[in-house]
């Protein structure tokens, strides 16, 4: 088991540091339903400008962990930093020009139009009754773009799939022009032709506009794809954390997962599980 304990996050021995955007430390992390803690992590580093996968069985705490990292749940004990401030020092508004948090629920009216609901993601750059202005219109287009929804933008909600209406919420997000997006279990229940286009949504948004992105993935082999990092839980804890090469392993798979796999890389990742342990 292997757990970061550098101020840096690395990706290895023969390349520069890569400067943390999110860092947590000393998390303890339950609900008032819990009596001890679900989610104990020493420290995480999300690097900036890289995509970091959460991984790890049902109830690992990947989406517990995220929405600490996201300011939507506080840690009883430790802190988030985002860009080296305490995330709770934020005010809300300040947050959302600086973070993005699509969780796994997400609800519109379904009379509302594309184009709308994408608008919505300006709200911290406007007052309560201030209108839209340019530099909205420009970020409302962009997100709408990336998200590769431009042939729905005047559909209501309700007229879309389960597949187009997570593409719809996306951009929604990224109209919120951060530099932080994190994204809990994006694919889950879309078909193979929707996760896709979700993860190359997410691949094209950090390459072309240099965001840092923290998924939450059960597919392991999607997360080895598409990640640059993994941080693989387990029951709470870190089990290992590094490039997808060096995390997906058949030891991961086993320990992690319960499962007996062959992995190999060519240079994708190809997993193979052969039985449940």
């Amino acid at each position: 088991m292997q757990t970061p304990d550098t101020n840096d996050a690395t990706t290895d021995s023969d390349e520069q540091p890569a400067e943390s955007a999110v860092v947590g430390s000393d998390l303890e992390i339950g609900y008032a339903s819990t009596d001890e803690p679900v989610v104990t992590v020493d420290r995480i580093d999300v690097p900036r400008g890289e995509i970091t996968a959460l991984v790890g069985p049902n109830g690992s705490g990947k989406s517990t962990l995220l929405k600490t990292l996201a300011r939507q749940l506080g840690p009883d004990e430790g802190e988030v930093l985002l860009e080296g401030e305490d995330i709770q020092s934020y005010d809300q508004k300040a947050l959302a020009r600086e973070l993005g948090h699509l969780s796994q629920e997400n609800d519109a009216p379904e009379t509302v139009t594309v184009e709308n609901l994408v608008a919505h993601g300006r709200y911290p750059y406007r007052g309560f009754f201030e209108s839209l202005g340019a530099s909205d219109a420009e970020a409302i287009d962009r997100a709408i773009d990336l998200a590769g929804v431009e042939d729905l933008r005047g559909e209501p909600v309700g007229n879309l799939s389960g597949g187009q209406k997570q593409l719809v919420f996306i951009a929604m997000v990224l109209a919120q022009d951060t530099d932080v997006l994190l994204l809990d279990e994006p694919t889950t229940f879309l078909d193979l032709h929707h996760q896709l286009r979700v993860m190359e949504t997410v691949t094209r948004l950090n390459e072309e506009r240099d965001v840092t992105v923290v998924v939450v993935l059960h597919d392991i082999a999607q997360a080895a794809r598409f990640a640059d990092y993994l941080i693989a839980l387990d029951d709470g804890s870190v089990y290992d954390w590094g490039p997808p090469t060096d995390v997906v392993t058949e030891g991961l798979l086993c320990d992690v997962f319960d499962v007996e796999a062959a992995v190999r890389y060519t240079p994708d990742p190809e997993i193979v599980p052969k039985r449940s342990l």
